[in-house]
């Protein structure tokens, strides 16, 4: 038997540990957001949390791309995860961090069944719908024009623009809040379209299924068929021979 890759190795031993990086840094970015309140010291905890999160991950994307059979296929594959390595202080690209994480347990999935793949789907959608309405609202809330004030404000915001719904009734009004807008509205319309072609790659193999298996009974029957033919011209053969 084959043995895996270093690389394949390496990302199968560490994909529940990046999991629990993630809700750990889930946690220390939102709770500064939702109690902007929160003494000095909890912020500083929450940040600190991040920065071991964000080392975790660049240790992670060095460690893959020193794995790597072929380095350079590897970067350009993995940009997203790259600029979440290397542009960390930037407000935006706090939320490419977890990006980055789901695209990791997403690449991993291409090999599991289409329920498995659906489940990270659902999950991404969730960690977007979420951190978008995060990221939106420290940008957006002490804006001078903004209306997205509130958290509820926020995730009703973030669901209508990744489903490019767009009521118009909440709007980000900084350059910040509109590029976030913008990435959530493509985020969207791709997970739309990751959703849309495995319900149908599910459609299609179910169909092939029943496809072979009534090709299957069709080969079975005429084999039946053929073989009462057979018994039949030797019940005939014999009823000539008791005749004579």
């Amino acid at each position: 038997m084959q043995q895996q890759p270093a690389r394949l190795r390496w990302e199968q031993h560490t994909q529940r540990p990046l999991f629990a990086l993630a809700l750990a840094f889930a946690v220390a970015y939102a709770v500064p957001i939702v109690r902007p309140d929160a003494g000095r010291e909890v912020v500083e905890v929450c940040t600190a949390v991040e920065w071991v999160v964000w080392g975790a991950f660049a240790l992670d994307y060095l460690v893959r791309l020193a794995l790597a059979e072929r380095r350079l296929p590897f970067v350009r594959a993995h940009w997203l995860d790259l600029a979440a390595v290397l542009l960390p202080l930037l407000q935006p690209l706090r939320l490419l961090r977890l990006v980055s994480t789901l695209l990791l347990v997403g690449q991993r999935a291409r090999m599991a069944s289409q329920i498995r793949l659906t489940t990270y789907v659902a999950g991404s959608v969730v960690g977007l719908l979420m951190f978008g309405s995060l990221a939106v609202l420290s940008v957006e809330r002490d804006s001078p024009d903004g209306n997205i004030r509130t958290l509820g404000d926020a995730v009703w915001w973030s669901f209508t623009t990744m489903t490019t719904v767009g009521y118009g009734d909440h709007a980000p009004t900084t350059g910040l809040g509109r590029m976030l807008a913008v990435g959530l509205m493509l985020s969207g319309i791709a997970l739309l379209g990751v959703v849309t072609a495995n319900i149908a790659a599910w459609f299609i193999a179910r169909f092939e299924k029943d496809d072979v298996e009534e090709r299957r009974q069709t080969e079975a029957i005429q084999e039946l068929t053929e073989e009462v033919r057979a018994l039949r011209d030797e019940l005939a053969a014999l009823k000539g021979t008791s005749v004579k």
